[in-house]
């Protein structure tokens, strides 16, 4: 898969689960308060500061001489936390050249009607594209250990994005786009043994609820820093990051893979129990950067640590900026 390099990423962190506006970071995170306070914050107090919710959405953007290209990659879970974290953090929503679908939870595309709004106004009407694949759009739920099934919000349909200001593109393929200097994933390959996705979870196609542990509708993202490598950005991981960092490294090979940043799912009673594999083999991959953040869970960002030393890994927070 042909991916133009750039000379840089930066990545705007929206929306996380993790707040930590104290704990010092390398020189290639810029901090919390930072941030607000280069956005016109003139005090520090609760109301100029982001806030924490459980969700993912990042701000990438692409760097190439005087070119530049930014995609929203997911939207959290409501609305409300974009568009005040967007206010708090200076985001200019114009500049946002398409948007796209993880997956279909709502913590990941819960705030996208809010999001396309705000782009749609500071961009005077104009439509951005956003990527989907259509398995995204089923009513999704959780069994619980007594049989009761809690059903997930349901996602926006295809007709409200698009009067909302959004081109949808669904396409279940790989592609890139934004001048080939983003890559979007196509199914991901379930290859290792231990990488089950999320057991308790089921959807309705409408013929009643059923499993579907493997949410196979996942796609990631990706762009080629120059004289870098690969930066793999993977918002939930429901297909395991040892997947997913798999198959980023078959298609791009023979580039190598950089750096990986998001959720790793390896929170809840299923999922820590695979810290243990997931961290040996993420070795295989000779990552000189770990960003985990959202669903990673304490546990396994101790293990990480641990293992790969804090040159190597820096936890994501809502509110941060990262520079690739």
């Amino acid at each position: 898969m042909m991916l133009k390099p750039i000379d840089q990423c930066d990545v705007n962190v929206l929306v996380d689960n993790i707040m930590d506006i104290l704990s010092t970071a390398p020189d290639s995170v810029t901090g919390h308060v930072p941030n607000i306070l280069k956005a016109g914050a003139t005090e520090l107090s609760g109301k100029c500061l982001c806030c924490a919710h459980w969700g993912l959405s990042l701000v990438i953007t692409a760097n190439h001489g005087a070119d530049s290209h930014t995609l929203l990659f997911d939207s959290g879970p409501e609305g409300k936390t974009v568009e005040r974290n967007g206010n708090r953090l200076g985001i200019d929503f114009s500049k946002i050249d398409a948007a796209m679908f993880s997956h279909g939870h709502w913590d990941h595309v819960g705030g996208m009607t809010s999001a396309l709004r705000l782009i749609n106004e500071a961009k005077s009407g104009e439509k951005i594209p956003v990527h989907v694949n259509d398995d995204m759009f089923v009513l999704r739920g959780m069994k619980l250990p007594d049989g009761r099934i809690i059903p997930f919000e349901e996602l926006p349909d295809k007709s409200e994005l698009e009067e909302l200001g959004a081109d949808i593109v669904s396409r279940t393929e790989e592609h890139t786009l934004l001048g080939d200097t983003f890559y979007i994933s196509g199914e991901i390959p379930r290859v290792t043994p231990y990488e089950v996705g999320l057991p308790p979870h089921v959807k309705d196609i409408g013929n009643g609820w059923e499993p579907d542990p493997l949410i196979m509708d996942e796609r990631y993202t990706a762009v080629h820093i120059k004289n870098k490598g690969i930066v793999v950005f993977t918002a939930c991981s429901h297909a395991g990051v040892i997947n997913v960092l798999k198959n980023a490294r078959e298609v791009f090979d023979p580039i190598p893979l950089y750096a990986v940043m998001g959720g790793f799912h390896l929170s809840g009673a299923a999922c820590e129990a695979i810290i243990p594999e997931t961290i040996k083999d993420m070795k295989d991959f000779n990552l000189k950067l770990i960003v985990p953040g959202h669903c990673t869970g304490w546990r396994a960002i101790h293990k990480l640590v641990e293992t790969f030393g804090e040159e190597v890994v820096v936890m994501s927070a809502v509110g941060q900026s990262h520079r690739f």
